[in-house]
């Protein structure tokens, strides 16, 4: 059972609140807003339950986001939960770790309606894992596909045969409009914010067929290795000639994507390459499906925080 008792009051959109204080079981914990210096403390909360992330990556989620910050008596961080508005309408959250010795204590479901709270009116996703489903179900969240996450080090393979009429080439500037327009086609909210920030720190390619781009993919440095994503693609060949250039120019290396879809071509052809499926999570939402599921689809997330 937890005692909450907020030191000022709830705004009608957004929660005005600084910092609160959350009673958990014996531990008394500060809720406060996350900020750019609390890298370390969630750093600390990412490794106590084994997530890959790298400082760089936690300064582009904080720049990124907005969220809160569990923090007991003594400094330790006890969990926190985030938010990614995307449009005026949709927001991803991710972040949502809770100290593994608190998991029971109620402290991720407080934290998940406080987010819930300040995004009151936006269509919600999230990547729910096994041990925190049930929570997410029980506070209205339906389930809408499994992400695959395949990960390993890339082997030198052989290009697939590339589809009929399409050319892959790096993305260029002048590309970047029609990239974000086919983007929010395909994932169904407006991420231009997010993806203009992601494509300052990724490498980019380009499908083009008749002189129009049809799919594009990015590739930057994340947790052990790098990640690929988002990408988007209309088909699994497509989806294998965007991929197949970043597996080449990175043998050795570690690589992951994270697939929302389920496409057995495309699969076999990430594990052949070295990337075997290592984990799968449930995508979940509140509001209507709004990804696309045909014609350009996501075929690899940018991150389980920001779709």
């Amino acid at each position: 059972m937890s005692k909450i008792s907020n030191k000022t009051a709830d705004g009608p959109q957004q929660s005005e609140a600084v910092e609160s204080h959350l009673v958990l079981d014996n531990f008394e914990a500060t809720v406060r807003k996350i900020v750019p210096d609390d890298r370390e403390l969630l750093h600390q909360l990412t490794v106590s339950v084994f997530w890959p992330h790298r400082d760089h990556d936690l300064d582009l989620l904080i720049s990124l986001g907005q969220g809160y910050l569990a923090i007991d008596e003594i400094g330790r961080p006890m969990g926190s939960a985030m938010y990614f508005p995307m449009g005026d309408d949709f927001s991803v959250l991710g972040m949502m770790v809770t100290a593994p010795r608190l998991q029971t204590q109620g402290a991720g479901r407080w934290l998940l309606n406080q987010i819930i709270t300040d995004c009151a009116g936006r269509d919600l996703r999230l990547s729910a894992t096994r041990a925190a489903y049930w929570l997410y179900e029980s506070e209205g969240f339906v389930p809408v596909a499994t992400i695959w996450q395949h990960q390993g080090v890339a082997r030198d393979i052989h290009p697939p045969p590339p589809v009929s009429g399409v050319e892959t080439r790096a993305m260029l500037t002048t590309d970047i409009p029609a990239v974000l327009a086919l983007d929010t086609s395909a994932f169904g909210a407006d991420r231009s914010r997010i993806l203009r920030i992601l494509l300052e720190v990724s490498e980019g390619l380009v499908a083009v067929r008749g002189g129009e781009i049809v799919g594009y993919a990015l590739m930057r440095q994340f947790g052990r290795g790098k990640v690929i994503g988002p990408m988007v693609a209309d088909s699994d060949r497509m989806a294998m000639q965007l991929v197949a250039p970043f597996i080449q120019a990175n043998t050795g290396t570690f690589l992951r994507l994270d697939v929302p879809l389920r496409s057995e071509l495309f699969q076999s052809f990430l594990s052949a390459s070295g990337m075997g499926v290592y984990d799968t999570v449930t995508e979940m939402r509140i509001g209507p499906q709004r990804r696309a599921t045909s014609g350009a689809q996501l075929f690899g997330l940018s991150a389980h925080s920001l779709g």
